[in-house]
């Protein structure tokens, strides 16, 4: 357990576009029982959890003035990279806010996520920040719910949203429905979709007819694929063999759409408009991709991202995981509703759902009654070397 105080000095946070994607994600690791997946960019390799904040002390110190909020992410174990970054990026935002009014104390969920929610009910927190595992927020949330104590997860499993337990993470469903609508008011009516076989392809496949019945127009044909060069081959055939399409959906790391594509276009989909999902987001390699140029796919916004990625490396001398914009959402999350929150007092969950959200890093979102982040999303093109954002992000939820 380590603990985090915001000094006094701040430098202000700043505003928005697109050059934070070179630093991120070439890989991709499997989260929890439901495919999400965490970025694993070319962060730095971590030797072990490190300290983060500017004042670290061990056990929690008297303190009545301040809320007490806990931060359950890994620090130890294979994702100790991506919760470290999460914990620096949280401290990054007690600093820019000068939140002094609120203490953030980290507890490892790397040696067990029940044990990690038990000590931070036990030290008197009043919000819990995480975990990053869906299947580490199934474990947290009963305990959380016991003490009434709300958890906002950075997950992007939204079976665990509920009773207490909000959900963060990019959803990939949303982004599906926000690029479908771009395309059906583009023209385009004759959808298919190649999805990977596991949780992630069935919820994205499920995610797109709905999207499209929703846009009045027609899913041609959906195949599933299990990223072998020969099952890749074998599903856009089956394609080509079932109906014509002028958008075809490739529910996948980027790193997958530039294997798929070079098939697609030889195989019945030459003129196809490409689409993507959030994943796209994180791989700046699909610029390069000639044969992905002019592929659309929606996810959050990098402009103020680029900016924390530049103040994260010279504070601590590493690229961020891009999942570390969720970590200081979270902080301006909190820090927003703590100037109506009576220290040592129950955390005013209702706040949560305010219909007019919040506005952070990756853009106005707001979480509806089941708990999951509703999140603004913008479309971008891919060109030669570079992403064109072609439909901004609604700045609000009023837009």
């Amino acid at each position: 357990m380590t603990e985090t105080d915001a000094p006094r000095q701040a430098d202000l946070f700043a505003a928005m576009k697109r050059a934070g994607r070179i630093l991120f994600a070439a890989t991709a690791l499997l989260v929890a029982a439901c495919q999400s997946i965490v970025p694993k960019g070319p962060g730095p390799a971590q030797t072990g959890p490190t300290q983060t904040g500017p004042e670290v002390t061990e056990g929690l110190p008297t303190d009545t003035l301040r809320h007490r909020v806990a931060l359950l992410v890994p620090m130890s174990g294979p994702n100790a990279g991506v919760g470290q970054s999460i914990a620096n990026a949280t401290t990054l935002a007690l600093l820019d806010t000068k939140a002094d009014k609120v203490r953030i104390t980290t507890y490892d969920t790397g040696v067990g996520a029940a044990a990690a929610a038990n000590k931070a009910l036990a030290d008197g927190n009043k919000l819990i920040l995480g975990p990053l595992l869906a299947e580490d927020a199934r474990i947290v949330g009963p305990i959380a719910a016991r003490a009434n104590v709300p958890v906002i997860s950075f997950s992007n499993d939204t079976s665990v949203a509920g009773n207490g337990v909000y959900i963060m993470g990019y959803n990939p469903n949303q982004s599906i429905e926000r690029v479908v609508e771009f395309a059906r008011g583009k023209g385009l009516s004759k959808f298919a979709a190649l999805v990977p076989k596991g949780t992630y392809g069935e919820r994205s496949g499920t995610a797109l007819l709905r999207a499209v019945e929703g846009a009045g127009a027609t899913v041609v044909s959906m195949q599933t694929f299990d990223r072998s060069a020969a099952s890749i081959t074998a599903a856009v055939r089956k394609l080509q063999a079932s109906s014509s399409y002028d958008a075809l959906l490739i529910a996948d790391s980027g790193r997958v759409a530039m294997q798929v594509a070079p098939i697609v276009r030889k195989n019945g989909g030459a003129t196809a408009r490409l689409l993507g999902t959030e994943l796209w987001n994180t791989d700046s390699g699909l610029a390069s991709s000639r044969v992905l140029r002019g592929a659309w796919f929606a996810s959050v916004s990098d402009g103020l991202y680029s900016q924390l990625a530049t103040k994260y490396r010279a504070r601590y001398g590493n690229a961020p995981f891009r999942l570390s914009a969720l970590g200081y959402d979270s902080v301006l999350l909190t820090v927003r509703i703590a100037r109506d929150w009576k220290p040592g007092t129950t955390f005013p969950a209702a706040r949560l759902r305010d219909a007019g959200g919040f506005a952070g890093i990756d853009g106005a979102f707001r979480f509806g009654r089941d708990g999951i982040a509703e999140r603004a999303l913008e479309v971008s093109e891919i060109g030669a070397g570079a992403f064109t954002v072609v439909a901004p992000a609604p700045r609000s939820f009023a837009e």
